[in-house]
């Protein structure tokens, strides 16, 4: 009797020691999966950050320079470019430029209207050149603050961006406003990008400032 009750201990001793054995290995294993994946996941985000901010600096560079040949590489080959003058992006009234069309229209005298001016309500009419120069490119926003798909202007007119682009990713380069004007006179450069066979592409400039 004697020997039968050891023989049952010794039985239940090991089976004790293989289960706990396992739960752990299979804990071990479920712990590393996750942490693969969630390294796959923080690879494909920074590699994303850093496509936009590589084609953000490309863009506000080449119109620093006014390299507008440059700039017109990343015009995307399908839907075109679209200006719009503040932060409310109107579809029917904005400006929008295939690739050809503003190879095409750019060296010229053309003048177009961008929209209206806030405040006196006159329409705005310029040539590609000009707006660029003294509208899109109105201050050094190569030295600004940027943001990736985040706002940092603020003012009070409609920002539908997110509306129109709901599936495009943007960069916001952003120039904090005067203490003499109690900062009211910040500006907002914004680039709303879409892929295309892998690759990014511009389909909007969107500017953004106070307005009354």
């Amino acid at each position: 009797m004697k020997k039968l009750f050891a023989s049952l201990l010794i039985l239940g001793v090991i089976a004790c020691k293989k289960n706990p054995e396992k739960f752990i290995n299979d804990k071990t294993d479920s712990t590393e999966s996750v942490k693969m994946d969630t390294t796959k996941v923080t690879q494909v985000e920074v590699s994303k950050d850093e496509a936009l901010k590589q084609l953000n600096e490309e863009i506000i560079q080449a119109l620093k320079d006014k390299d507008y040949k440059r700039f017109s590489d990343f015009i995307h080959p399908e839907k075109g470019v679209r200006f719009s003058m503040y932060a409310f992006v109107n579809p029917k009234e904005d400006k929008n430029f295939s690739k050809s069309d503003f190879i095409k229209y750019q060296p010229t005298k053309t003048l177009f209207t961008w929209g209206t001016l806030d405040g006196s309500g006159e329409l705005y009419k310029a040539t590609i050149d000009s707006y660029l120069t003294k509208w899109v490119y109105s201050k050094d926003f190569a030295t600004g603050q940027v943001a990736f798909n985040e706002f940092l202007g603020k003012g009070n007119s409609l920002n539908n961006l997110k509306v129109i682009y709901p599936k495009a990713d943007f960069t916001e380069n952003y120039m904090k406003g005067s203490e003499a004007n109690a900062e009211m006179d910040w500006k907002s450069l914004r680039l709303v990008l879409e892929k295309l066979n892998g690759k990014y592409y511009l389909v909007a400039v969107v500017n953004d400032q106070w307005t009354i």
